[in-house]
């Protein structure tokens, strides 16, 4: 499997899709950033006032706009809660996997590795090395943009960071073995691509949670990967807490399977 993933990591640093894919996502939260600046910070307002993008009635409106928010939750809201980032990313490794497929390399690499459950690990393997590589990179870039905008919200906790950090990872995780199931089902990359904009952006979720409710009983789909991530708590208080993480490593597990069994069924 090592010489599997190291193919891999090597595609990954050759291909152009994975830093594009990075670039939107900070350029979405240099976007985000800017319009929270103009509408929510004093200095901003002035600027919104000169510019027309705000009246003077609307002034008041926007004032409390950040108030009780961190480093922490300006990360969240810019890209994660919202499915932005797991589309992105789900995207990205769309393309990643389907390429074997649409080129035929994957008959090749079934010859020479024969145990297909390799091909699966390797390619989650190098998900979780982008996936890590991503959320920490645009942690760290929020930090930059925060204090380039004047430290519009306070910095947050390491404890919290790192709590916050461990669950979106499995979860994200769990939803790039969705997307690798997809692929290997699919073998397309518009099917591949319709399930991470339907399941990463939360519109077949919400959809369902909506109807759902109407008879009570959408309390099931608050432990969809969707839902924990977008709900999920941004600080460890009790046990309960953890309930975020067991639904990370559950779905992985059953996706991870999932991909492995139809992967070994199928002829390639």
């Amino acid at each position: 499997m090592f010489n599997l993933l190291r193919m891999d990591l090597y595609r990954v640093k050759r291909g152009r899709s994975v830093y594009v894919i990075f670039g939107i996502l900070l350029l979405c939260s240099v976007v985000i950033f800017g319009v929270l600046w103009l509408l929510a910070t004093p200095g901003g307002q002035e600027t919104a006032l000169r510019i027309g993008m705000l009246s003077p009635e609307e002034l008041g409106e926007f004032r409390g706009l950040l108030e009780g928010t961190d480093v922490l939750g300006i990360y969240r809201q810019t890209s994660l809660d919202g499915g932005m980032y797991n589309t992105l990313f789900g995207i990205w490794f769309v393309l990643f996997v389907c390429m074997d497929f649409q080129s035929g390399f994957i008959k090749n690499i079934m010859t020479l590795h024969q145990n297909r459950w390799r091909y699966v690990g390797s390619k989650l393997f190098a998900a979780g090395i982008v996936d890590f590589g991503y959320l920490l990179g645009h942690l760290v870039f929020t930090l930059i943009l925060n204090g380039l905008f004047g430290n519009m919200v306070p910095g947050a906790g390491w404890r919290e960071t790192v709590f916050y950090l461990g669950y979106a990872w499995l979860l994200t995780m769990a939803f790039a073995a969705l997307i690798l199931f997809a692929c290997v089902l699919f073998r397309s990359v518009a099917a591949g691509t319709l399930t991470a904009v339907l399941f990463g952006s939360g519109v077949l979720v919400m959809t369902l949670y909506r109807v759902c409710s109407l008879f009570h009983m959408g309390g099931w789909l608050e432990y969809t990967i969707y839902l924990s991530l977008a709900t999920g708590p941004e600080r460890y208080a009790s046990a309960r807490d953890l309930k975020v993480y067991l639904v990370g490593i559950g779905f992985l597990a059953l996706y991870t399977a999932a991909a492995g069994l139809l992967l070994k069924k199928r002829d390639i």
